[in-house]
């Protein structure tokens, strides 16, 4: 008995011995990619852009230490007939092994994602490396390779000055939102929704902004700039919207955080500013003689943050009435995008998820033509209650003083 004790703990000591690093990479050895771009060649090929980090050229200004002189990164452009033949043929320009670990963007040209989207993410799915929590934008207007070539200031990597950008600004305008692979797979395989995706767009000459100098200037020669929301149906790109129309989307979808909103009061054509800092949106399906019916339910909290008028806002009755005034600016906002893309086909609100969830049976009825019929002729109400909580450091604005 003491015998076999002794032949286990012999055992168990010897597997102390077997753990190693299996599968360790030294960090001279790879090449760390921080974003990946897609475009489509009028041969059919795919074109693959990678965005590969300098670490020297980096790390001293990421920490805050003494300005390098490099420029941050490289790019290389490799074709090839699918996405895994361009990504492994990327290895022929690289000296070292390419690492998607740290990839946090990922960059899909126009024309590509007019042609469509479906092609693209199986083997981002499938890739242990690859992670589909990257964000995913759109190059409106431009090439993937064109965007990730352009030098930013500030934020010495493009990919982050790209996916800082849609964070901020998603939560202090809400007329972009950070998508990610994933979300947009799932939209794409879920019944009744459509992707929607952000654009971003080059402002200036984008051949100067691929140089050193773009850095070195006060107002760089080229920037990268948040552009539009871009609609998508059957996995194709089929309109931009922007301004409103975008914002309309993401009151619907519940990521307003932050925005302004403009109220008119009475007859001054200067607006007040209702600055909303928590949105909320509910959306319910119910049946109204068997035909489904949409209620979008919007709450909106927020503060006078400008009010560059004669007003008393001291008077609970003029509060009232500008929150009457806000409900129906957001309901005219929102019910005007809803209107436009049912005209377009294509329901990237999500409606059809909507009843799929809550009447199956009548879902199962509308899903073979949902965009073309159902959503298109679909009742949608919208009911909006918005709260002024408070009107900012000062009550009435100091105009009132000086004209009286």
């Amino acid at each position: 008995m003491k015998k076999k004790w002794w032949h286990l703990l012999l055992i168990l000591g010897c597997l102390t011995f077997l753990a190693g690093c299996w599968d360790k990479r030294e960090l001279t050895d790879l090449a760390i990619v921080n974003a990946v771009g897609v475009d489509k060649l009028e041969n059919g090929k795919f074109r693959n852009t990678f965005q590969i980090i300098n670490p020297g050229n980096v790390a001293g200004n990421q920490q805050g230490g003494a300005q390098t002189s490099g420029i941050p990164i490289t790019v290389y452009t490799v074709s090839g007939r699918n996405m895994l033949d361009a990504a492994r043929l990327g290895s022929k320009n690289v000296s070292r092994q390419i690492y998607y670990a740290h990839a946090n963007l990922v960059v899909i040209g126009e024309d590509l994602a007019r042609e469509g989207l479906m092609q693209l993410f199986d083997v981002m799915e499938r890739d242990p490396q690859f992670r589909t929590t990257s964000s995913i934008v759109i190059a409106e207007n431009s090439t993937a390779e064109d965007l990730l070539k352009m030098l930013t200031p500030i934020d010495k990597l493009p990919a982050n000055k790209i996916t800082k950008t849609l964070k901020f600004t998603e939560k202090a305008l809400g007329e972009n939102m950070d998508v990610s692979v994933d979300d947009v797979i799932r939209d794409m395989v879920s019944p009744g929704k459509e992707p929607i995706i952000s654009g971003f767009k080059i402002v200036g000459n984008s051949e100067e902004g691929k140089g050193q100098a773009n850095l070195q200037t006060t107002e760089a020669a080229a920037r990268l700039q948040a552009g539009g929301m871009a609609i998508f149906k059957e996995g194709k790109l089929t309109r931009w919207l922007h301004g409103k129309n975008a914002r309309g989307v993401l009151w619907v979808q519940n990521k307003v955080q932050q925005t302004p909103v403009n109220i008119y009061w009475k007859n001054n054509k200067k607006p007040l500013a209702f600055f909303v800092i928590r949105g909320k949106s509910i959306i319910k399906a119910k049946l109204e003689k068997n035909k489904p019916v949409i209620k979008v339910h919007i709450e909106a909290e927020g503060d006078i943050r400008e009010a560059d008028i004669q007003i008393d806002l001291t008077n609970p009755n003029i509060i009232f009435q500008l929150e009457k005034l806000a409900e129906k600016e957001i309901k005219k906002e929102i019910m005007a995008t809803i209107k436009m893309i049912q005209k377009e086909k294509t329901d990237v609100f999500g409606f059809g998820d909507v009843i799929h969830r809550t009447s199956p049976k009548v879902w199962k009825q509308l899903k073979n033509d949902w965009n073309d019929v159902g959503f298109p002729e679909l009742k949608v109400d919208v009911d909006v209650d918005a709260f002024i909580r408070r009107t900012g450091l000062r009550n009435n604005p100091y105009i009132t003083e000086v004209n009286n």
